[in-house]
This record gives structure tokens, C-alpha cells and sequence, in this order.
């Protein structure tokens, strides 16, 4: 029995136990310092974590007071109305931290929003608000060009529930108001579409939607504005009525680098907002607080990020419209858009994204010009959108592999290439696409291929299969 053990000998006794409380310095030399440790850094970080140099996943509560203060809070936010409980104390990681409640509060502002939920996805966002909607028997409708993924999950819950789902054209109003019947619980869309980037009319969509309560009494409308981001609105989407809740995908625009993964939902409609924490909260997926750290950190760059990628997008998209050999742009800052009127009422920036046609090329050669512009290193071949790098792909090899010709024809997403516009000087992206456009035919599969190696080998990664 060593020494430590010998002093608290007297408390190992089950038949008694002295009255005083054993002492932390009596105890084993790792005991002591792991929990010396905890204590320095609660005392550092102003924070109770559980751990001697390291933020944890939940606090030390110090007994049941704060525990039961908690519920109680829980319970206003929930059955009095009174605000979503994400934004109670920390508690478990499980329900949020330190670091989501201060990233909460600024998306709160940003979106002049009631209420804020902080996910590890833009996709889980919508799909979380699609469960809580979709009860048995509910009906939705969808854009046309809404996310594909969003599109085919929002089918599947709707045929587990008995339900269904209606898609009409974006922008023809007299379809959707058609559309629109007493199981209608969900209208859902997007602002700037992807990858023809459209614009939704807000304000009008609201106003048919508030029209259309009459006679579907539980209809919300929920608008992904990942592309347009907040900062793209002149009006933030929640201030227009009969707007219920916003999603969009925090990896894009807000987090801007490419590096931490990350969605949101903000919404006006409190009962919305606890029904989806509800739902998060047992299935797991809130934004860790590492990535919240981060991201609120890098939120003003993110910013000055997004207006530059916006500004070089319409340059670029310029070039392209006046350039021979394209047949056809999408973006949201030429006069030619379908949307322009809407655009200038109602957005303050085009968005980064951009689409187009190659004149004469059909799929495959389309794919092939992408697969060269990727050959100028200055644009990266990859998915997404809104990071530092412009990245270049074929729409249907990366989004739409499995969708059928005809559908991908009558969706309009046959034969495009999306570009999505980094920091880069608009004058390079230009150089490297102009080079494209003008010596793709000459570049065959092979040498793309050749290259590609030439290039894994450089950077000292392995072959691809």
C-alpha cells in the first residue's frame, strides 16, 4: 500500500467514514495533477471543460441546480413560445456549446432571424426540416432546379408518409399556385438556382404562399439561399412575408475556404425551430465547436471573399457571353438573364457561380472541355462552390451521373459546365478559359489523361485507378 492509499485508508473502510471530505491532496499523484489540471484550465478559459488543456464536449455542472434550471429553460423555450432551445447555456455538446451559441447570435443577425440552428450540413438542414414537415398524407412542391439531392430525398419521405410531391417549372406562378391544395405543407425552392442559377422572386413567393393559407392552413415556404447568402439579399429573406424559414449550406459562401462543412436553418416560426432541434437532438448532428470557432473567426473574410468571387463572376460571365464559341451563360448579372427584373428589385450580389454551353459540343465533348480547363491549374476540377480556388466540372458527371438524358434535357442541365468563381484576378480565369474554349478540340483524351499523371506524379500523389 503506497502512501497516498495509507492516508485515505481510513474512508476505505465500509463499516464507517470520517466526517471531514476525503482531500484531493491526499489522493494518488496522477489523480491530483489531472484534476489540478482541469482546474487551471477552467480557471484559464473561464469555462467549466473537463479536460486539462483541451475544450470538451460537456461542462461540469457542479450538481443538479444548473441541470434542472436547464430543463426548465427547455421547457419555456418549448410549451411557452418563448424562443428555440438551441440557444440555452452549454449543457452537452449534443444540444450546442460555447462556440454555437456565438456563432448562433451572429447568424441570428445576419438572417434577422428568431431563432437559429447550426448543422453539420447544408443538406441536413433541409432534410431535417423535411421530416418535421412531411407528416402522413402531406404534400410538397419543389422547384424544377431545387438540388437534386433535396429533390430526391424530400420523393422518398414523401412516399414513406403516404405523401407527395408536385415539381413545377421555377417561375411560373399560375402552375404553382395551381399546384397548391389542402395537404400542402411545404413549398420549397431556392434563391439563385443550381446550376442555371435563377432567380426567385421573394416577395412574390411569399405573397401567393400567404394567399394559398386559406386553403392549406399548415403550408410553410422554405427557401435555400445558399448561392445568394445573406449578404447577397437587399432584404433579408425572414423580413418577407409569408417567408417561413431559411437553409442553406454554411460550407460554401460563409465558410468560404473549403474547409469545415457546416448548414443552417433560420426561421421566425419558434414551434419550426424547437420541432427540428427536437429531432437534431436525437438523431445527432449539431455543428461541433471546433468548426464553430472557426467559422465565426473567418465569418468578415468570408465576407470580403464573397463580393470579390461575385464581382469576377460577372466579369467572367461577360467574357463568355461575348465570346464566339460559347453558345449560352448562366448568371445572374447579364441583362439577357430571365430574371433580371427580379435581380435588381431584390438581390445585392449575382452569386459566384456560373454555368454555360460550349457551342456545338454534346456531352461528352462538353466533358471533355471541362477536363481541359482544369489542364491551366488555375482552375481546379472539383465539386461545390465558394472557396478560395475557382473550380471547374461537368455538370452531369458530378450531379446528375445517374439521371436519365431525357430528364437531364427537360431539367435544362444537359451539356453544361459550372464554374465556380475563387479570389482569383478575373483576367487569369479569363486567359484560361479563353485557351479552352479556343484549343479544347486540338487536346485529345488522351493527353488529358497523360497530363493528369504528369501532374498526380508532380505533386508526389499516387496514380489514380
Amino acid at each position: 500500500m503506497n502512501d497516498s492509499t495509507h492516508a485515505l485508508s481510513a474512508y476505505l473502510e465500509p463499516a464507517r467514514c470520517p466526517v471531514a471530505r476525503p482531500e484531493v491532496a491526499a489522493m494518488q499523484a496522477h489523480t491530483r495533477a489531472l484534476h489540478d489540471g482541469v482546474d487551471a484550465h477552467i480557471r484559464r478559459e473561464k469555462q467549466a471543460y473537463l479536460h486539462p488543456d483541451s475544450r470538451t464536449v460537456l461542462l461540469d455542472l457542479f450538481g443538479s441546480r444548473e441541470v434542472i434550471a436547464w430543463q426548465e429553460g427547455k421547457a419555456a423555450f418549448m410549451f411557452m413560445g418563448e424562443g428555440c432551445w438551441s440557444e440555452l447555456p452549454p449543457f452537452y455538446a449534443r444540444y450546442g456549446s460555447v462556440e454555437t451559441l456565438a456563432l448562433i447570435a451572429r447568424m441570428r443577425q445576419l438572417e434577422q432571424a428568431k431563432a437559429v440552428l447550426l448543422m453539420e450540413s447544408g443538406m441536413q438542414a433541409s432534410a431535417l426540416v423535411i421530416d418535421v414537415l412531411m407528416q402522413p398524407g402531406a404534400h410538397a412542391i419543389v422547384g424544377r432546379q431545387i438540388y437534386n439531392k433535396t429533390r430526391s430525398y424530400l420523393e422518398l419521405c414523401a412516399k414513406k408518409c403516404g405523401g407527395a410531391v408536385t415539381v413545377v417549372d421555377d417561375g411560373d406562378w399560375d402552375e404553382l399556385a395551381r399546384s397548391i391544395v389542402p395537404e400542402t405543407a411545404l413549398v420549397l425552392c431556392e434563391t439563385f438556382t443550381n446550376p442555371l442559377v435563377r432567380a426567385q422572386d421573394p416577395e412574390r413567393l411569399g405573397q401567393l404562399v400567404l394567399e394559398a393559407k386559406r386553403r392549406a392552413r399548415s403550408l410553410k415556404l422554405v427557401i435555400d439561399s445558399t448561392i445568394a447568402t445573406p449578404w447577397g439579399m437587399k432584404v433579408p429573406l425572414l423580413r418577407t412575408p409569408g417567408v417561413t424559414a431559411v437553409v442553406a449550406s454554411g460550407t460554401k459562401a460563409l465558410g468560404g475556404q473549403d474547409r469545415d462543412a457546416w448548414g443552417y436553418l433560420a426561421t421566425n416560426d419558434i414551434d419550426l425551430a424547437n420541432g427540428v432541434m427536437d429531432l437534431m437532438a436525437m438523431r445527432g448532428g449539431i455543428l461541433d465547436w471546433r468548426r464553430a470557432e472557426v467559422i465565426l473567426a473567418g465569418l468578415d473574410d468570408a465576407e470580403r471573399h464573397h463580393a470579390r468571387r461575385c464581382r469576377s463572376a460577372a466579369q467572367i460571365a461577360a467574357f463568355l457571353a461575348a465570346h464566339p464559341r460559347v453558345e449560352q451563360v448562366n448568371h445572374p448579372s447579364l441583362a439577357g438573364h430571365p430574371d433580371a427584373d427580379v435581380v435588381a428589385r431584390h438581390y445585392a450580389r449575382p452569386g459566384s457561380m456560373v454555368s454555360f454551353r460550349i457551342a456545338g459540343a454534346d456531352e461528352e465533348r462538353t466533358r471533355h472541355f471541362a477536363d481541359v480547363l482544369a489542364m491551366t491549374v488555375v482552375v481546379r476540377y472539383a465539386p461545390s462552390f465558394d472557396g478560395l480556388t475557382t473550380k471547374v466540372n461537368h455538370h452531369k458527371s458530378v450531379s446528375e451521373y445517374f439521371t436519365p438524358p431525357e430528364r437531364l434535357a427537360k431539367d435544362g442541365f444537359d451539356r453544361l459546365v459550372r464554374l465556380g468563381v475563387g479570389i482569383e484576378d478575373a483576367g487569369d480565369l479569363c486567359a484560361a478559359l479563353n485557351w479552352m474554349l479556343h484549343h479544347g478540340d486540338s487536346v485529345t483524351a488522351g493527353e488529358v489523361r497523360a497530363w493528369q499523371d504528369r501532374r498526380r506524379a508532380d505533386l508526389g500523389l499516387a496514380e489514380s485507378g
